[in-house]
């Protein structure tokens, strides 16, 4: 079993052999990649040492103490938190193998085609179609899918497509790795409230996906789905963040610096608000230590769904509190970026972009459902399309 001074030991000839100040960052990432010390937890040979989550935070203190790069989370974090962990349970060695080095570097980024103009909330009523060409073995697969995170600058993505109407719709999906760059794929920018568009649409036409990219078994995609669900929504609402981290922290700046602003009821709900964004801070670190025993379960939706709200009402206190000055923006510029910044762009940009937290990763509504019968095991709500064929659905 490898322990924390093995780990230590492991990291100090990683940075002996590579240092951070004489290496090209690529290099030392792959490095550390070929060294085990990516993802601690995961196999050998695949970026780990089968060694336990917790330890991971061992190496990650020992290399920023040597002012060595990360692999740029924020900007890869769809690939790091959601096809990572999906690629490591369902995907055959070769796909891993092929994938998850340079996804870990940053070498490739990845998207999610999940949801559809007709199927966002409701997902597992999504009609993209994969069929199988009987001569090659591949499937052709056609559709729309929505509110694609990356696309545009994505080398590959994970998606669900339906393989069999026949059945009701949570069965008949199947998962499958598609190329980004294949011939039929279009990405189409979806413009913003904030002016950027950093969401798509994808169109498929006729994109050719080899049967040696499909994770899990045909007609199981919505099982591996909730993988890659479970994951996401850990990933956005238990981000590991330091004390008055993530939004709290502009409008505590800015209370600190401006007394002139101050009243005594903005004080009092800046108070409530660092609270609970404390709460959910140390709720987010108790959930990441729960990972070491196993996958996340439905305890990530409460976290992503006390994310959504908390920083939609400081960011709404933030602009309240700057008054004249909260209702400037920036920069309304059509641009396409790669990652979203919350802290490093102005209260109106924070204020604009919040109001996308309740939809994206799941909708509010969704993960109170998912809230109340997995968590607090109440009854799920009545369902009259249970045992109906997809293809018979009222659409």
């Amino acid at each position: 079993m490898t322990d924390a001074a093995e780990l230590t030991d492991r990291t100090s000839k990683l940075l002996a052999a590579h240092p951070p100040a004489t290496t090209d960052r690529a290099d030392f990432l792959k490095a550390r990649f070929d060294a085990g010390l990516a993802w601690v937890h995961f196999p050998e040979g695949l970026g780990g040492l089968g060694a336990p989550r917790s330890l991971q935070a061992v190496v990650d203190a020992e290399l920023a103490a040597a002012g060595a790069p990360d692999n740029d989370p924020r900007r890869i974090g769809i690939g790091l938190g959601m096809a990572a962990p999906t690629i490591l349970k369902y995907g055959s060695q070769e796909v891993k193998e092929r994938f998850l080095r340079p996804l870990w570097t940053g070498e490739e980024v990845w998207c999610q085609l999940f949801s559809e103009p007709g199927a966002g909330s409701d997902l597992a009523a999504l009609g993209t179609r994969a069929v199988r060409d009987g001569d090659s073995g591949d499937w052709i697969v056609d559709g729309q899918k929505v509110w694609t995170s990356s696309a545009h600058v994505a080398r590959w993505a994970i998606l669900i497509a339906r393989t069999d109407p026949d059945l009701p719709k949570h069965r008949g999906i199947t998962y499958f790795v598609c190329d980004m760059t294949d011939p039929g794929v279009e990405v189409r920018p979806l413009r913003q409230i904030t002016g950027e568009a950093e969401f798509n649409e994808v169109f498929l036409t006729g994109v050719r996906i080899p049967d040696a990219h499909r994770l899990g078994e045909v007609g199981e995609g919505w099982k591996v789905a909730q993988t890659t669900l479970n994951n996401e929504r850990v990933a956005i609402g238990g981000m590991r963040l330091p004390r008055e981290g993530g939004m709290i922290g502009p409008i505590a700046r800015t209370w600190r610096e401006r007394p002139e602003l101050r009243t005594h009821d903005l004080h009092q709900r800046l108070l409530t608000l660092w609270v609970e964004a404390e709460v959910s801070r140390l709720a987010g670190e108790r959930l990441r230590q729960q990972l070491v025993a196993g996958q996340p379960g439905p305890e990530g939706s409460a976290m992503k769904l006390a994310f959504a709200r908390l920083n939609q009402a400081i960011s709404g206190l933030e602009v309240e509190l700057r008054a004249e000055e909260g209702l400037l923006y920036d920069d309304w510029t059509m641009r396409r970026p790669e990652l979203v910044d919350f802290t490093g762009r102005d209260a109106g940009y924070r204020y604009l972009r919040s109001k996308g937290n309740s939809i994206e990763g799941g909708t509010t509504e969704v993960l109170l459902n998912i809230v109340a019968e997995r968590v607090l095991g109440l009854p799920s709500e009545p369902r009259n399309d249970k045992d109906v064929a997809w293809k018979d659905l009222a659409r």
